[in-house]
């Protein structure tokens, strides 16, 4: 078996950084922290610009969470904006026909797959109204001037690489299936677009870049009010969805308590209730007192993370609720200005090109937020109207002294706390410096299968399989095994940037033009 050892440097500066999963998105954030803008200002543009450089994963279509800590020693606070049912919603509108639905949950499918894919799995998206929330609350920039980059590249186009091909032929199929969606992604023949004579280009995205000039000319309620709102319930109706004006108009962002838990003196920070961050906060109290610290990062520290990781999943599954266990597709960025402020932000469609819709007026891909729901009834996670999901998204702020020291989070579904759970231990616990922990390999205890990174010392896999079935996968593009995260950190009077080793666009850059 071919194997590549793949390593990015940590970029290190005295001034702000943004770590993200595309490079245009980090770039972005980092010039408006180089003409003073703050943390918050830097997420809330390098969010929107995600929406356009890597609409499969995040976008306007979505929900997320964020998590904001002020320089100053401020309690962390933590917004919740994530996808919400319809109040036309109901469980009759999804029936089980048996099985598993294939689609990462041990679940009974649903016929015709309508909690996964098309109109029937749009739930009301949370991100515009998040995203221009936060930036009210802690920005310093308008709006209009946070979508600016964004417009500018819906109007130039998405970049078409290497990369971009292989993201869209892996959804060729499900792109195909609705008329708007594979005019935006595929080509004449229905093929995957592809970079001409091996170079780069760009497919315009001109009905997106319509929306997001008129959510700076008009503001974020419109998106839920008026122009655009019409818009998008028309589109909606037309294609089948039970989403309704009234939906879009009651829909407004939550600032929810950030739940704190101290870990071996460092305050570790995450959104309280429906999403990821509880169940880590779960597992870090566990590893507490079974964690063999000095072992880190062997064979006995891995099998008490396996441990930790899937006793908390045991509770997850069965008691949370009104989202369980897949694998969506979801970007995460974490930004520190040079003054030491801190984001977190994680947001999603859920499913790789969420529900496959994009609507004729908006050029929006949607999300499938329906699949977030388990399908049977009687479950505290059922499908219910004007409810949210519970979901994986789980992003962190660790605070030690009382200032905000560490930023960090994950795209990769079920992965996400696992991963995130391991990287901190190999950071607080293992002494490791940011760079090590993200290229220490690590495993992945989110399915009674454990999966162990081949990368690992071979003793890892036996020590596990004591206890639970293992499997030795690869730490590469696609699948993706063990999550996508960023991360940045505060060290004495310097910030420290990292983003994942194997992604090829994810990039920290800091406002000084530094960059890995």
């Amino acid at each position: 078996m071919q194997t590549w050892n793949i390593k990015k440097p940590a970029v290190t500066t005295d001034k702000g950084i943004v770590a993200a999963q595309h490079f245009e998105a980090a770039e972005a954030g980092a010039k408006v922290l180089a003409a003073g803008g703050n943390a918050m200002d830097a997420a809330i543009t390098a969010a929107f610009v995600l929406s356009v450089v890597e609409p499969w994963l995040s976008g306007v279509g979505g929900g997320g969470f964020l998590l904001w800590s002020d320089a100053d020693g401020s309690p962390v606070e933590a917004l919740d904006f994530n996808v919400r049912s319809s109040r036309n919603m109901a469980a009759e509108q999804y029936p089980l026909i048996g099985g598993n639905d294939g689609d990462w949950f041990d679940w009974p499918a649903v016929e015709d797959d309508r909690n996964i894919t098309g109109y029937s799995s749009i739930c009301v998206p949370g991100s515009v109204a998040g995203l221009a929330e936060a930036l009210e609350k802690h920005g310093t920039l308008s709006l209009a001037d946070a979508l600016q980059p964004a417009i500018a590249i819906a109007e130039r186009g998405m970049l078409v690489d290497w990369f971009t091909s292989l993201c869209l032929a892996i959804d060729q199929r499900g792109l195909s299936m609705f008329p708007e969606t594979a005019r935006l992604f595929l080509d004449e023949d229905g093929h995957a677009l592809k970079a001409k004579n091996g170079e780069e280009t760009y497919r315009p995205m001109p009905a997106k870049a319509k929306l997001l000039r008129r959510l700076a000319e008009a503001g974020a309620r419109d998106f839920y009010e008026g122009e655009i709102a019409a818009g998008l319930v028309r589109d909606l109706n037309d294609g089948g969805s039970v989403i309704d004006a009234a939906d879009l108009a009651n829909y407004r962002p939550e600032w929810i308590a950030a739940e704190a838990q101290d870990y071996r003196g460092h305050e570790i920070n995450v959104a309280s209730g429906l999403g990821g961050g509880p169940s880590l906060l779960a597992t870090l109290e566990k590893l507490e007192t079974t964690l063999p610290v000095a072992a880190i990062p062997g064979a006995a520290a891995a099998k008490a993370y396996a441990r930790a990781i899937r006793a908390t999943y045991a509770d997850r599954l069965t008691h949370m609720g009104h989202a369980g266990q897949g694998q969506d597709c979801t970007s995460h960025l974490s930004v520190v200005d040079a003054a030491g402020n801190m984001v977190s932000l994680t947001n999603t469609l859920l499913s790789r090109f969420g529900s496959k819709v994009v609507l004729p007026q908006s050029g929006i891909l949607m999300n499938n937020g329906m699949m977030w729901f388990d399908p049977r009834p009687g479950v505290p996670n059922r499908i219910a109207p004007d409810v949210k999901p519970l979901a994986n998204m789980a992003p962190v702020i660790i605070r030690k002294a009382g200032r905000p020291w560490m930023a960090i989070g994950a795209a990769g579904g079920r992965q996400i706390f696992p991963a995130l759970t391991q990287i901190i231990s190999y950071v607080i616990d293992g002494g490791m410096a940011l760079s090590d922990a993200f290229h220490t390999p690590r495993i992945d205890a989110s399915a009674p299968t454990i999966a162990v990174d081949r990368a690992a010392d071979a003793d890892v896999a036996a020590a596990i399989a004591d206890d639970f079935s293992v499997k030795l996968v690869t730490n590469t593009l696609h699948p993706v095994n063990f999550s996508i995260p960023s991360a940045v950190m505060a060290e004495s009077d310097r910030h420290i940037g990292m983003v994942h080793p194997v992604n090829p666009w994810a990039k920290a850059v800091a406002e000084d033009g530094c960059d890995g």
